[in-house]
């Protein structure tokens, strides 16, 4: 056995032992976690920041705050799930009986790298750097919840913890760069904070 294969073991051991704790509580809690449209007032909330703290700029930071999701999403799934081609726990012969689905919802095919965990992670640390005024303890929350929705992927069957963790790396990059990117329109137009 390689290396390749001893760390893709220990992956799927280390996903079956994460996967196997439910209960009826959780198993709901986790569904609404993962589902994307739970945190549209959060994303509301963010927009409503972006505006206060930064009036006209604002719409630099908002096409930043866009980048950095469309980058994690796409490179996510064209330069990884689609190059990778990884089946996803839930679709994985050898284990499919052993994972707990929620919602019988398993999703594509394919899931290195988990695109979850990367626009998430790219919105949080993306938020993180935009405004600067976070206390420390909220900044300490918006990496709490961009752990929570990558590790609900796990829960709910359909990541390894390889996945999650990729897709967390991808999605700091491109919040990183999203940015970055926006700093610079900012600069280039320079516009007055009013």
């Amino acid at each position: 056995m390689n290396f390749i294969e001893k760390i893709e073991e220990f992956d799927v051991s280390l996903f079956l032992w994460l996967n196997q704790f439910h209960s009826p509580f959780f198993d709901t809690l986790f569904g609404w976690i993962t589902y994307k449209f739970t945190w549209i007032p959060l994303y509301a909330l963010f927009l409503y920041l972006f505006i206060k703290q930064y009036r006209k700029q604002s719409v630099w930071l908002i096409i930043g705050a866009v980048l950095a999701v469309v980058l994690a999403d796409q490179i996510s799934v064209n330069a990884f799930k689609e190059v990778f081609q990884r089946y996803r726990p839930c679709h994985n012969l050898e284990i499919k009986n052993m994972v707990h689905i929620i919602n019988n919802h398993c999703g594509g095919k394919y899931g290195f790298v988990s695109s979850h965990a990367a626009n998430t992670f790219a919105i949080a640390v993306y938020m993180l750097k935009s405004l600067s005024f976070f206390h420390k303890k909220w900044k300490y929350l918006l990496i709490f919840w961009a752990v929570l929705v990558s590790y609900s992927r796990i829960y709910v069957g359909v990541h390894y913890p390889a996945d999650v963790f990729a897709g967390a790396l991808l999605g700091i990059a491109c919040g990183y760069l999203a940015f970055a990117g926006a700093q610079f329109l900012m600069r280039k137009f320079n516009f007055d904070n009013s």
